[in-house]
């Protein structure tokens, strides 16, 4: 039956059951059929962790990754309809192979909690090779930075444009005004991250694309 959906999925490019259960080779009725599959994806036994994941290690076995190599993730959350889908991601070749999701049962922004259990199959998975995520805005959390650097992960979050920061030998200032205009880029190390308690010293850069072709982007990015 896994097969089966395999081939359907791909040849029809649908993930509604509804439509599955009409095109599924199956000579039952379609109420019949559309029941059959929702019973059989409702199995325990299809699990991302049952399925999926020896999968991929499978996969990382074939591609001969080297343990010690660096592989690169990316998270993200993406509202989708009345999902909301919380995925994590492994960049290759330009592509992004989805590692390990989850479907929030809210609407909103991520929480710590389920940033960590999005992010820890990583470890298990991907032992002995160095481990760098990469996270918009939503991810630009001092707490999440802390957790990332006591799991020996290397991290990359944009930051917010209103986060206060302290140079070296400086008082503290919003990002905003560090002067980051089309053209300008800079990098400085042991950056006080917030005011707040819990705050952590990390590198900051900064970049902003310059003018091309009359067009500019809205915004730089503070990482």
């Amino acid at each position: 039956m896994v097969q089966i959906l395999v081939l359907l999925l791909q040849f029809h490019k649908t993930v509604t059951i509804e439509k599955l259960a009409t095109v599924f080779p199956q000579p039952i009725l379609f109420e019949s059929r559309r029941r059959s599959i929702q019973r059989f994806l409702s199995l325990p036994q299809l699990s991302i962790q049952l399925i999926w994941f020896p999968l991929l290690k499978q996969w990382v076995k074939e591609r001969k990754l080297k343990k010690g190599n660096r592989l690169i993730f990316a998270i993200d959350r993406t509202q989708w309809r009345n999902q909301n889908v919380f995925v994590i991601s492994l960049i290759e070749d330009k592509r992004a192979i989805p590692i390990f999701w989850q479907s929030l049962a809210k609407r909103g922004c991520s929480n710590l909690s389920e940033q960590k259990a999005l992010i820890r199959p990583l470890l298990r998975l991907f032992k002995g090779y160095q481990i760098l995520v990469l996270g918009d805005r939503e991810f630009h959390s001092i707490k999440l930075a802390n957790w990332l650097q006591a799991k020996g992960i290397d991290f990359v979050l944009r930051q917010k444009k209103g986060t206060y920061v302290r140079l070296p030998n400086s008082s503290f200032q919003r990002l905003a005004v560090l002067g980051l205009v089309p053209g300008v880029s800079f990098f400085f190390e042991q950056v006080q991250f917030t005011k707040q308690k819990g705050f952590a010293t990390f590198n900051l850069a900064g970049y902003y694309p310059r003018k091309y072709r009359g067009k500019v982007e809205p915004s730089g990015w503070y990482l």
